[in-house]
């Protein structure tokens, strides 16, 4: 496999997610990754996205137009993902996420969907960037 990089802008806006979700799964397709592969991505990235349109904006804001990026590289035993956004800055990596229920009656919304990209990815760095959140997602790749 060759290496290759693809990027996607974005509006922050209902067809962001999944847009974004279907450009994935388009190089998936193209570069032939295993099914487990494609699906933790592609959950990483819908998490992460949606966290981003959800909350990352102030509806009312009229200064900076809301801005988002998603680059996929994909190198020799590697596949990252960068997903950039001029939002609030937010950093899904600090802290633990919620501790684990023993029924679901138990559990509280929120914080779950960074346990599930910690799961599938071996990489999760977060870093503010000149305005801008940028959340690298990195997956071992055979």
């Amino acid at each position: 496999m060759s290496d290759s990089r693809d990027m996607l802008e974005l509006h922050a806006d209902a067809q962001a997610v999944p847009h974004a979700l279907e450009w994935l799964e388009a190089i998936a397709e193209q570069q032939e990754w295993p099914p487990r592969t494609t699906f933790g991505l592609t959950l990483c990235l819908d998490e992460a996205l949606t966290n981003v349109v959800s909350y990352a904006f102030d509806p009312q804001a009229t200064d900076d137009s809301p801005a988002i990026t998603v680059s996929c590289q994909v190198r020799e035993g590697a596949i990252t993902l960068t997903l950039r956004d001029n939002g609030r800055p937010y950093d899904p990596t600090a802290g633990d996420p919620p501790a684990l229920v023993a029924c679901l009656d138990e559990a509280k919304p929120g914080g779950h969907g960074v346990r599930l990209m910690r799961h599938y990815l071996h990489e999760l760095r977060y870093q503010r960037q000149s305005g801008w959140n940028c959340l690298t997602m990195v997956m071992h790749h055979p």
